[in-house]
């Protein structure tokens, strides 16, 4: 994923680039310039990424990234395109497993965040390594689930998660199912299919971190 990953951080820099700092996002309560500064503390701040999955320490963490976002906009720009060499996350041994799924993901939360998007092409090469991401992620994604979820990407193949019971199937291309268990469920391109309150519950269930 190594390749993926680069590719994703430039493709994410620039959609930021773009829409400038106050454009919308897919993360909720936060507009480019807190996206871009998210994404840099991550790779800069050890306690920031401890943080975004210790509920204790979030405090700490929105404080951080209130300050970082008030970094003038092009300097952000240029730490996430040129990330330190001492990061833990982004050294060349770990940035494609710890990276190319972060950075599609925020790459599509910009794309997604403005009316008009559309999924993008991507190449069989860059879904299949994105289908063994979701399959890697379902797991953890769907451990609250109380029932079973089968993940249907054609011609990539299924995957089965969740805690057993009565079935929902998620239908997707790759990428849209990875979006799907992030959390980001009704901004995707997929068809949820069981009985009418199952699908609907999954499609609004906090999944993801």
């Amino acid at each position: 994923m190594n390749r993926y990953a680069g590719a994703e951080r430039r493709a994410l820099a620039d959609a930021l680039e773009a829409a400038g700092p106050d454009a919308p996002t897919l993360c909720e309560g936060w507009a480019t310039r807190d996206l871009a500064a998210h994404v840099v503390l991550r790779e800069r701040r050890p306690d920031v990424a401890v943080g975004l999955v210790v509920p204790a320490l979030r405090g700490h963490v929105d404080r951080v990234l209130r300050a970082r976002a008030a970094t003038p906009y092009p300097q952000l720009l240029a730490d996430l395109r040129q990330p330190p060499w001492w990061s833990p996350i982004s050294n060349p041994l770990l940035d494609g497993a710890l990276n190319a799924t972060e950075f599609f993901v925020h790459h599509e939360d910009v794309r997604r965040g403005r009316a008009g998007w559309a999924p993008r092409e991507l190449s069989p090469a860059y879904a299949s390594a994105i289908w063994g991401q979701v399959r890697a992620m379902a797991r953890w994604s769907l451990r609250r689930w109380r029932g079973a979820v089968l993940l249907d990407a054609p011609g990539y193949g299924q995957y089965r998660a969740g805690l057993g019971g009565e079935p929902v199937r998620v239908t997707g291309a790759p990428a849209e199912l990875l979006l799907f268990l992030t959390g980001r469920q009704r901004d995707t391109r997929t068809q949820v299919t069981g009985t009418p309150v199952l699908a609907d519950r999954l499609r609004g269930a906090r999944l993801g971190v």
